[in-house]
């Protein structure tokens, strides 16, 4: 056996806090240093590697080139992550100071490091003579192989690795041995339909928050309101609905927890809250934690659900260490982040990469890929087959959330659920039991969430995904495997399904080949781009009769003849898309073909299907894992192939016929290019598809969960555009035609709670007239507003270059002042990892889009401004000018600006959370019309000022010692 590496001390290293202006570092002999980045960086060269947090942000910091894995520093993210795994955590100084119960002085030096760094150690100590101790130092054989720096430190704190003769030295990785393994139960009867009081629903309420919490009058009202949806039903397909407008600060997720909880325990029912984002989904299980603060309660009694590519795939993992482990030396540094994977996967409550417990900034430390290596992407789960399917972090959510009282999912979940509900065979059980009662959280957001899960896609990409899923990898290293190799010994068992399934795999081949973005990209069309790089791959052999590829190749050429600049955008802004009607001659007959193929492809499909359902109904004594395989994959069949190449014919066939005028259409059909994901099997730059929305597509939702659904709550700060308190009934109606409550037999209930604070006293907005649209003006206006508010600044963006460019300009100047700047698509954290950060340094500043202007939390000093580029309109594409009009009622410009009302809305309401906060709301674009204003609360007097007028109104109202004026 080779000698046991030797690794350096962190104690002996220099501490770093690396920073765009002044860098803080302690050298080794204790002389503390603030450093310019020229400075830092060669005062660096001359020291060991240094004690730091979050290695790839100080290499950005100082322009340094990034380094894999494994890293030649102290990285106490790293560590933390060993010690704590499955502890949520912002990736700075401060706050891995508050994660470990510390007081973190104001401003931060180096010095800090070495102190963090002795906590986590004396943590790692306390182990050693646990059970848990006997765990890591068997995890620390693969570690120290694959050359992890902490591998030294932690040997001294909890011993040495154990002697790799007694057992295999990466034995500690294969957690699926260890995990809890899922038993069946019986199955839970369906719920009864006894209703919530009124007054207990409040009494609930009070429970939870306990003494002292801070009141809030309408939370009790809300309360009382949501009772509404768990009413019995009294008809079929008629279920309760309540829409609930809950102004910001009414405390609406206790308000609609309490009568949920109250109902689930009283019918033995679940109830599923539904959210837009992981992200908000993190925040109602948080939330949770008041009701049930004992960490087994909470476990028994709330399941969070998502799709399945959001979690550790076991059978993945497993394939990704025995490449490492087959690849001798040169795979030792992928055994770095599946070690620390198999670490945080033992400690996991659910195995959630996405949004749960796993940090978000694991992917940018040890690599995105090995995070995208372990899901199940691809739609690969051979469920029963599967050697870990006991141990599957999905079955068991699946399972649990059978009888738990609350699941928290998110909207795309739920409705695909629905659907497939509506669509899946007879008789066949569904792997979750369809819930009674809804509450959708963020409900404004139902609409946006139904369009994209009742779209219809016929892309390049979706296309090649079926082929690869039902052909398997066709000469490539992946392990993706094709229906053959998924049913071979079900073949020797079910000998009818032998021919249907060699027909799909036959059939399959017209599907896009691999190697279809380099042809499509490459064919006789293809356009100049002044700057496209030529690819140095060689081009692949054409598949001259694939239909597919035709179909895309004609589709490719009439979005090219017609797609329009727009002269009115300031980027000279090219459209990505074009109307499919009139469709030219080439698209008709490559359709027509195309049809015809997937049609050889859609009836084998449907005779396996039939087959297999055949023999689990002809074979009573049929082993029950057997059963539970074969019925996993004819729903996963229907799923991945059966619902996509039928939604894909009658598109194809609908092609033929152009739409007649007068006639209000069902769906809007139209050509998008998309730029491709940066992933193996795509090299060409573009994709191209037909694709198909429902012009409303709130009737699909309305007509999937009418049936199952008892009971619906949609709540929202802002379901209703209302204008001024004479159009109450007219933005109802609005809101109902919006979120297709008008569909449902029953009409909905409806309440109104106002937010119980003071936007004149606590609130100022502005509209800055002396901002222009180029982004140098743009950049000094933040920078400007930014160092007004001392940090603590959101800004949002109507468009990713924008945010992009304003952010190049801004970042060094801003975080050499002590105001660091973050940015979504620019910084590689996730959302919710980025807003933990941006809520943890209260002199920081955020900048990002959509996603940041919807449910985002952060209350107290933490944000005291929020800036707007630009007037979020609408973006003006095909999708948005269908909608406009046949669905605004003959009066486009107000369906327009209600949109945009709600957006601004939205983006007001992240400013003040709690009652002792106050903020200013900046809007830079000048040519924001008055008639948006009244998206604002009443008693927000919107100023129009220059952006001098407008900084020094600001320093004096956020200024400390100054009064809060009651006038606005």
């Amino acid at each position: 056996m080779p000698p046991a590496p030797s690794f350096p001390s962190p104690f002996d290293a220099p501490a770093l806090i690396a920073r765009r202006g002044l860098s803080s570092l302690l050298t080794p002999d204790g002389e503390l240093l603030d450093l310019s980045a020229e400075d830092a960086r060669e005062k660096l060269s001359q020291l060991p590697p240094p004690l730091l947090v979050h290695g790839p942000a100080a290499l950005r910091a100082l322009d340094l080139t990034p380094l894999s894995q494994p890293v030649p520093w102290f990285d106490l993210l790293d560590l933390f992550l060993f010690v704590l795994p499955a502890t949520t955590v912002a990736p700075t100084p401060r706050g891995l100071a508050i994660a470990l119960g510390l007081t973190p002085p104001e401003n931060i030096t180096a010095d800090l490091l070495p102190l963090l760094c002795e906590n986590l150690l004396g943590k790692l100590r306390a182990k050693a003579d646990t059970p848990e101790g006997a765990r890591l130092r068997a995890l620390l054989l693969p570690l120290t192989r694959a050359g992890w720096i902490w591998s030294g430190e932690v040997a001294d704190a909890i011993g040495s690795a154990s002697d790799p003769g007694s057992a295999h030295p990466f034995d500690a990785v294969r957690i699926w041995r260890r995990l809890p393994r899922w038993e069946e139960t019986a199955p839970r009867p369906a719920p009864s339909s006894q209703p919530v009081s009124s007054r207990a629903a409040r009494e609930r309420l009070r429970q939870i928050l306990g003494e002292g919490a801070e009141e809030r009058p309408g939370q009790a009202d809300f309360a009382s309101v949501a009772t509404a949806a768990f009413e019995p039903r009294e008809t079929l397909g008629s279920p309760n609905v309540v829409l609930a407008e809950a102004g910001t600060g009414t405390g609406k997720t206790l308000g609609y927890i309490a009568p949920s909880s109250l109902w689930a325990e009283q019918n033995d029912g679940a109830v599923w809250v539904s959210t837009y984002t992981r992200h908000l989904q993190r925040q109602i299980e948080q939330e949770l934690h008041r009701l049930y603060p004992d960490e087994a309660t909470l476990r028994q009694k709330v399941v969070v659900r998502k799709g399945r590519e959001n979690y550790l795939c076991l059978l993945n993992m497993e394939d990704l260490l025995n490449t490492a482990t087959s690849r001798g030396n040169d795979g030792a540094a992928a055994l770095l982040p599946l070690a620390l994977l198999a670490r945080w996967a033992e400690a996991s409550r659910d195995g959630d990469l996405m949004g749960g417990d796993l940090p978000g900034w694991f992917g940018e430390l040890f690599g995105h890929g090995t995070l995208y290596g372990v899901a199940d992407r691809r739609g690969e789960c051979i469920h029963a087959a599967c050697p870990h399917y006991q141990a599957c972090f999905v079955e068991h959510g699946i399972r649990r959330a059978r009888q738990a009282d609350l699941v928290v999912a998110n909207h795309a979940l739920v409705m695909s659920q629905a659907a497939w509900a509506s669509l899946a065979p007879p008789g066949l059980p569904d792997e979750d039991t369809a819930p009674t009662r809804y509450v959708f959280d963020e409900g404004h957001h139902v609409p946006e969430a139904a369009d994209s899960a009742f779209a219809t896609v016929l892309s390049g990409l979706e296309a090649a995904e079926l082929r690869r899923w039902l052909l398997g990898a066709e000469g490539s290293r992946s392990r993706a495997r094709g229906l053959l190799r998924r049913l071979d010994d079900l073949v020797e068992r079910i000998p009818s399904i032998d021919a249907p399934l060699h027909a799909v795999l036959q059939a399959a081949r017209a599907l896009p080949a691999p190697g279809w973005s380099t042809r499509l990209k490459s064919g006789p069309d293809a356009p100049s781009d002044e700057e496209e790089v030529p690819s140095l791959l060689p081009l692949e052999e054409p598949e001259l009769d694939n239909p597919s590829e035709l179909f895309l190749q004609a589709l490719d050429q009439q979005l090219k003849a017609r797609r329009s600049q727009n002269p009115q955008h300031e980027t000279g802004y090219i459209s990505t898309e074009c109307d499919l009607h009139p469709t030219n001659d080439t698209v008709r007959k490559t359709a027509e073909d195309l049809s015809r193929a997937l049609r050889r492809l859609q009836d084998p499909l449907l005779l396996l299907t039939k087959r297999l359902e055949a023999q689990v109904e002809d074979d009573p004594e049929m082993e029950a894992p057997t059963r539970q395989r074969i019925e996993a994959f004819i729903r996963t069949l229907h799923r991945r192939a059966i619902s996509r190449v039928t939604g894909w014919v009658g598109m194809l066939d609908a092609l033929q016929t152009p739409p007649e005028p007068g006639i209000t259409p069902v769906h809007i059909d139209f050509i998008r290019t998309e730029r491709l994901p940066r992933t193996r099997g795509t090299q060409g730059d573009h994709d191209v598809g037909l694709y198909r929305h429902w012009l409303d597509p709130t009737i699909p939702f309305a007509s999937t969960i009418q049936t199952p659904a008892h009971g619906l709550l949609l709540t929202s700060a802002t379901l209703r555009d209302q204008t001024g308190p004479e159009d109450g009934e007219e933005s109802w109606h609005a809101a109902e035609l919006r979120l297709g409550a008008t569909h449902f037999m029953k009409p909905p209930i409806r309440a109104s709670l106002i937010s119980p604070f003071n936007y004149a006293k606590q609130t100022r907005a502005y509209v800055v007239t002396d901002v222009s649209v180029e982004i140098a003006s743009l950049a000094h206006a933040f920078r400007a507003l930014f160092e007004a508010a001392g940090g603590g600044a959101l800004g949002l963006f109507t468009a990713i270059r924008r945010l992009r460019e304003v952010h190049r300009r801004i970042n060094e100047p801003l975080e050499a002042q002590g105001f660091p700047v973050y940015a979504q698509h620019v910084d590689a954290m996730d959302n919710a990892t980025l807003v933990d950060v941006f809520r943890t340094e209260t002199h920081s500043c955020l900048l990002g889009t959509d996603a940041m202007r919807d449910g985002v939390d952060v209350p107290g000093e933490a944000l005291r401004m929020v800036v707007f580029e630009k007037t979020p309109w609408p973006r003006p594409d095909i999708l948005h000018r269908e909608r406009r009009r046949l669905l605004s009622e003959g009066r486009p410009g107000d369906y327009d600006d209600r949109i945009t009302r709600m957006r601004l809305r939205q983006a007001f309401g992240r400013l003040i959370r709690r009652g002792d906060d106050r903020g200013v709301f900046v809007m830079l674009d000048r040519r924001m019309p008055s008639r948006l204003l009244s998206a604002f609360p009443e008693g927000v007097k919107v100023r129009r000022l220059s952006l001098a007028e407008t900084l020094k109104d600001i320093e004096e109202f956020l200024a400390p010692s100054s009064p809060v004026s009651s006038e606005n």
